[in-house]
């Protein structure tokens, strides 16, 4: 019986909100996008400082500026748009020729279930991925690829 238990918190202690499975090995923050129901925070809590961009920063120093970003995109009624968060990353500081987005839409033209963005910082990359799938949006800084990119797979152009 005890052995049970064990296993069984061994595999809840895995799970996470919206069924996603943590991914990569970096230095990985969840946000919080305002969905509700943690519980966990009174509303009392003081508010976060504002993060500012660090010019010529490291990709930790800057993942604050970039989480508070997404998280802004993500209150927004454009939070499902790739275009969305490059905009404000952009407006944020972070240099668009160094981001990667994929697309909005499936392959059939359905509202994509996530979004991945990123943006190569050195030899790492900040990268954000928001959706219904996800629940709230999320934000780590993870090493760049051997390609060179942050994102594997399909992007489209950031030619705007």
């Amino acid at each position: 019986m005890v052995i049970a238990v064990v296993v069984v918190t061994g595999i809840l202690a895995g799970c996470t909100p919206g069924g996603a499975l943590p991914t990569g090995t970096g230095t990985g923050h969840s946000t919080a996008g305002g969905s509700g129901g943690s519980g966990g925070a009174s509303a009392s809590a003081s508010p976060k400082p504002a993060a500012t961009f660090v010019p010529g920063g490291t990709a930790e120093q800057n993942l604050p500026i970039f989480t508070q970003t997404v998280e802004q995109v993500w209150a927004s009624a454009q939070k499902a748009e790739g275009r969305a968060y490059v905009d404000a990353l952009v407006a944020a500081g972070f240099d668009k020729g160094a981001m990667q987005v994929t697309n909005d839409k499936s392959t059939v033209g359905n509202p994509a279930e996530s979004i991945q963005f990123s943006v190569r910082v050195g030899d790492q990359c900040l990268v954000g991925q928001v959706g219904p799938a996800i629940g709230d949006p999320v934000s780590t800084v993870l090493p760049v690829l051997a390609g060179g990119t942050c994102l594997l797979g399909n992007t489209r152009p950031i030619n705007w």
